[in-house]
């Protein structure tokens, strides 16, 4: 017998080494090009349009904002029918969705309007919202004006004070004019402790953030114990919002700001600019959004002026005679006499 290379004989026949494949890579590199083709098959189908099923969404959208019912007319047919292939819009992925740019290329005229119609329904559903809640915001802060007005009313302070309805929120304002505030000087005096004794319970009982903003006159006069007129009119702010604080209000819920002259309440060439810029703002924020508190101004009407704060018993007294004067007309009838030849 030969030695261990040679083959070895049995039943008469020789037997071979076993054959190595040397070709099943090809099987794994035959299963990752199917996988790739599956994921740009996956990718290109979701880079389009199906204009139809756009077109339907525009539709739906157009009705269920309240728009008139557009026929949106095309070439694109049914499935089954003529056989007519389904318009395909490609996606520029360059483009913001958000900017209408090319989002309705591909679409016809009629189709393009009624889009149209649809962002301009949301856009007014969406405006009508805001100005319900910024009419039912000016209601709420001209309840509170005339809660703090009876206060003040009850204090004989009623003229120490004067409201406004602006985006913010309640603006009350408190002319200092040597009442609140000497000259130059940031300590409450006492006719100011007993403005802010009125008006604290009801801020008190408020949800809303209270903001104190300290304003000083157009004056170019040097303030004796503060470096300008921003130290001295954060430092009343800062005042003002400790009495609150210590008279009930959560600090949590408060904030000091200095304005120097730069907020006057009037022009300042008015000869009235000297005691009237000079004051202290309370602010009760309001809770809206910026879109919705925008509206505010308008929503309050005259309110939205600086005026006297209106009492519960005033403004019920001009209700009434509002309501009088409503009937009256309404009830009145006019009669005509056609004169007879």
């Amino acid at each position: 017998m030969s030695s261990g290379g040679a083959r070895k004989k049995k039943g008469g026949h020789e037997e071979h080494e076993e054959h190595v494949n040397h070709e099943r890579w090809l099987v794994s590199y035959a299963d990752m090009l199917t996988l790739l083709f599956v994921l740009f098959v996956v990718l290109f189908s979701m880079s389009s349009v199906d204009q139809k099923k756009f077109a339907q969404l525009a539709a739906g959208l157009s009705q269920g904002f309240g728009a008139s019912s557009v026929a949106l007319t095309g070439n694109v047919s049914n499935l089954e029918g003529s056989g007519q292939s389904t318009n395909v819009v490609p996606i520029d992925p360059g483009v913001n969705p958000g900017d209408g740019g090319s989002g309705t290329a591909g679409m016809s005229k009629e189709q393009q309007e009624a889009v149209k119609r649809a962002v301009l329904a949301a856009s007014r559903k969406e405006a009508s919202a805001n100005a319900k809640a910024a009419t039912k915001e000016a209601e709420n802060l001209k309840e509170i004006e005339r809660k703090i007005a009876d206060a003040l009313e009850a204090a004989k302070l009623l003229n120490q004070v004067k409201f406004t309805i602006n985006e913010r929120g309640l603006v009350v304002t408190v002319v200092t004019n040597e009442v609140v505030f000497a000259g130059n000087r940031a300590e409450l005096r006492s006719g100011g402790r007993k403005i802010l004794d009125a008006i604290a319970p009801t801020l008190a009982k408020l949800p809303n953030s209270i903001e104190v903003d300290g304003n000083t006159n157009q004056l170019k006069a040097t303030t004796s114990y503060y470096p300008s007129g921003w130290e001295l009119s954060a430092a009343r702010a800062s005042t003002t919002v400790r009495y609150l604080i210590g008279h009930g209000l959560p600090k949590d819920r408060m904030s000091a700001v200095g304005f120097s002259d730069t907020k006057p309440l009037i022009d300042p060439k008015d000869p009235r600019a000297v005691t009237m810029n000079r004051r202290v703002d309370v602010v009760v924020l309001t809770t809206l959004s910026a879109e919705q508190a925008a509206l505010l101004p308008a929503a309050a009407g005259d309110d939205a002026k600086l005026h006297t704060g209106t009492t519960t018993k005033q403004a019920a007294a001009e209700a009434k005679a509002t309501l009088g004067t409503t009937e009256s007309t309404t009830g009145s009838t006019t009669t005509t006499t056609t004169p007879h030849d």
